[in-house]
């Protein structure tokens, strides 16, 4: 598998970083014009972001729950194996679809003692920090999908005592007829399914990283605004 295959006659890079980067050129150019019109696609993806924050906190939830199902199983010596894979699936999960949220909320470190200079350096240094951000988490991105990718076509499995239904599996695959048709036979979990958490969260990340930059050259200003703490 080559990393950057074409496709649609271009290499991946030219559709990742290149395409994203001449986008971004064309808002600063356009400016507050395009404001308008950009409106109803932000609040499409705020609606998403959110979204994803919802999705962690369940997650998260499920962490608790297997937790207490665990402890429960131990006091009352009953064996409900494949707790621990589970829950460190969960918590994989919550970290990886977390994360858009909490960059919109504000909620990841950022240093600012440079861009408190003055007002031309808070704005472009803050471009740069932004667009450099949304590269690397472009890349993180496709890396992690080629993972899931690879796990998948090497049907690499868990090495740990969790079992899912085999209509599960399928389900995944997208074999809604063979989901149907399969029964209840548990398999050792195939890792790319877990691994999808991963591959979505960073291609969220890299969507709102490269969105944030282009409302701050629509705009002008950050929309990441970190949450008052009372």
């Amino acid at each position: 598998m080559r990393d950057w295959s074409p496709v649609m006659g271009l290499p991946l890079w030219v559709w990742l970083f290149v395409l994203p980067s001449l986008i971004g050129a064309f808002f600063l150019i356009a400016g507050p014009r395009l404001e308008p019109v950009m409106r109803p696609v932000w609040r499409v993806l705020d609606w998403i972001y959110l979204t994803s924050g919802a999705i962690a906190g369940f997650f998260m939830v499920t962490i608790l729950a297997l937790i207490v199902v665990g402890m429960v199983a131990r006091w009352t010596s009953f064996a409900v194996p494949g707790t621990t894979e589970f829950a460190g699936y969960a918590m994989a999960a919550t970290s990886f679809f977390a994360l858009c949220h909490a960059l919109t909320r504000g909620a990841h470190i950022r240093v600012s003692i440079i861009l408190n200079a003055n007002d031309f350096l808070r704005r472009w240094l803050d471009v740069f920090a932004v667009f450099g951000a949304a590269v690397i988490a472009t890349y993180f991105a496709r890396y992690a999908v080629k993972a899931n990718m690879f796990s998948e076509m090497l049907n690499d499995r868990t090495q740990g005592q969790d079992q899912i239904p085999e209509w599960v599996v399928l389900l995944f695959s997208l074999d809604f007829a063979g989901a149907a048709e399969a029964g209840t036979t548990l398999v050792y979990t195939p890792v790319w399914i877990p691994q999808l958490a991963m591959s979505v969260g960073t291609i969220l990340l890299a969507i709102a990283l490269w969105d944030t930059l282009y409302r701050m050259l629509v705009t002008g200003v950050n929309p990441i605004v970190s949450e008052a703490v009372e």
